[in-house]
C-alpha cells in the first residue's frame, strides 16, 4: 500500500470532482481523535469539491461538548454547511497542515486559536483488510445505502473504535455519504490549544457524535469522498 504522505500528493494534483449531482468532496482527514481530557479534534482536507475552492477544517470539541470548525473558506461552503446548527461557532481561519514524514503530519490553527497538532499513522492486519475491500469494490456499489449501512458497524467493531456511521442526516438536515477507500489508525499524537496541553489520548466517556454522524472512539485517518444532498444557497445553516 502506498504511504498516506504519497496518496495525499495525488489528490492533491488530481482536480477531478466525483461524478453525480450531490454536493461531493474528495480527499483525507482525521475522522477523530479523541484525548482523555474529554477533548476531540478532526479535520477534513478537501483539495476537491463541487462547491469551490479546496479547503482544509478543523473541528474542536471541548470537554464541555462545545463544537468549533475553523475552515480555510467561509463556513457556507465548508463543512458548517452541514453541522453548522450543531455548532457554538464556525470562523474563517489560516490553516497549515504539513506532512512530515510519510506516515506523519503537523497541523497549526493561527490567529487567536492556538492549535498545535501533530500525529502519526500506521497501518495494522485490521486496517489493511478493511483498506483493500473498500479499494476494490466498484465506486457505485459502495455508494448504496444499503452497503455502507452494513459496512459501518463492521468497520466499527473491526476497529474497534465505536459505532460508525458511514450514511445518517447531518444537524442540518441533509443526508449524507461517507465512501472510505483507505484507513489507517492514529498510533499518537499531541495537541496544545492556546499554549495548554489537551493530554495523553483515550477515549471519551460517551461516544461523541454530530447528528447521525458518530466520531471514533480512537484515531483514525481516511481517505474518501464524501456526498450531501445539496444544502440550498451558500451560506445556509452555518454561523
Amino acid at each position: 500500500m502506498k504511504s498516506p504522505r504519497t496518496l495525499a500528493a495525488a489528490v492533491e494534483h488530481d482536480g477531478a470532482v466525483p461524478a453525480g449531482r450531490q454536493e461531493r468532496f474528495r480527499g483525507y482527514g482525521v475522522m477523530g481523535l479523541p484525548f482523555a481530557s474529554g477533548y476531540l479534534l478532526a479535520m477534513r482536507r478537501f483539495p476537491v469539491t463541487s462547491l469551490g475552492p479546496g479547503y482544509t477544517s478543523v473541528w474542536v470539541r471541548t470537554p464541555a461538548g462545545a463544537w468549533t470548525m475553523y475552515s480555510t473558506v467561509p463556513p457556507g461552503m465548508s463543512c458548517p454547511r452541514y453541522f453548522g446548527s450543531a455548532l457554538t461557532a464556525a470562523s474563517m481561519e489560516d490553516i497549515e497542515l504539513q506532512w512530515t514524514g510519510e506516515q506523519s503530519l503537523k497541523l497549526a490553527v493561527g490567529g487567536t486559536v492556538g492549535l498545535s497538532w501533530t500525529l502519526h499513522l500506521s497501518a495494522t492486519p485490521a486496517t489493511r483488510i478493511l483498506s483493500a475491500v473498500a479499494g476494490l469494490m466498484p465506486a457505485p456499489l459502495l455508494r448504496t445505502t444499503a452497503v455502507l449501512k452494513g459496512m459501518g458497524p463492521v468497520a466499527g467493531l473491526v476497529l474497534d473504535s465505536g459505532g460508525i456511521a458511514l450514511t445518517g442526516s447531518s444537524p442540518n438536515s441533509q443526508r449524507f455519504k461517507a465512501i472510505p477507500r483507505r484507513v489507517w489508525f492514529i498510533d499518537a499524537g499531541s495537541a496544545t490549544l492556546r499554549g495548554v496541553d489537551l493530554g495523553p489520548l483515550g477515549p471519551l466517556q460517551e461516544q461523541a457524535r454530530l447528528g447521525g454522524f458518530r466520531l471514533p472512539q480512537r484515531g483514525l485517518f481516511m481517505f474518501g469522498s464524501v456526498y450531501f444532498a445539496p444544502a440550498g444557497p451558500p451560506g445556509r445553516g452555518s454561523r
